[in-house]
């Protein structure tokens, strides 16, 4: 499997081989110790109710989005949104904008070469410190680690 990986990696790309061995539920390259990285569950279609809200936000990750925000684009109470969120996703508004804001860091951190503080004011999470801790408590590991692990550049031999 890992020969296939290194082999999919080669000639389509880091990106690609990243999400066969997700999908797989496997690294792309095993450095010992690490978590499995299973992409997160995506549904092709969010509850009607909070589809534009959902959409809307995810646009605007770079701003500083409160719960209140995001209900004043509903057109509903924070606590109405809170129930919506709850009833039809099964978390808070806030956890919801949080993990959208660490999946995106990681969409970054595997294709681009931007550094963590850039990447942190892209995604909302305002400081590379930030962005660490919430990383670290969300996906078990290291901005700097992740980005080891899902290299977009070919590996050779020397590496």
């Amino acid at each position: 499997i890992d020969l296939c990986l290194h082999l999919v990696r080669t000639d389509h790309g880091a990106a690609h081989a990243a999400h066969i061995a997700r999908h797989m539920v496997m690294p792309p390259h095993r450095e010992g110790g690490q978590l499995q990285y299973a992409a997160s569950a995506r549904t092709d279609a969010p509850p009607d109710s909070l589809a534009t809200v959902l959409d809307w936000a995810v646009e605007h990750l770079h701003e500083p989005l409160t719960v209140d925000d995001l209900a004043a684009r509903m057109a509903v109470s924070p606590r109405t949104l809170a129930r919506r969120f709850t009833e039809q996703l099964g978390t808070s508004p806030g956890r919801w904008l949080l993990h959208q804001r660490v999946m995106a860091a990681r969409t970054l951190l595997e294709e681009t070469d931007l550094a963590v503080e850039a990447i942190a004011a892209k995604v909302g999470l305002s400081t590379a410190t930030n962005l660490r801790r919430r990383f670290h408590a969300t996906v078990h590991t290291t901005p700097a680690a992740y980005r080891r692990t899902f290299d977009r550049r070919p590996q050779t031999p020397a590496e």
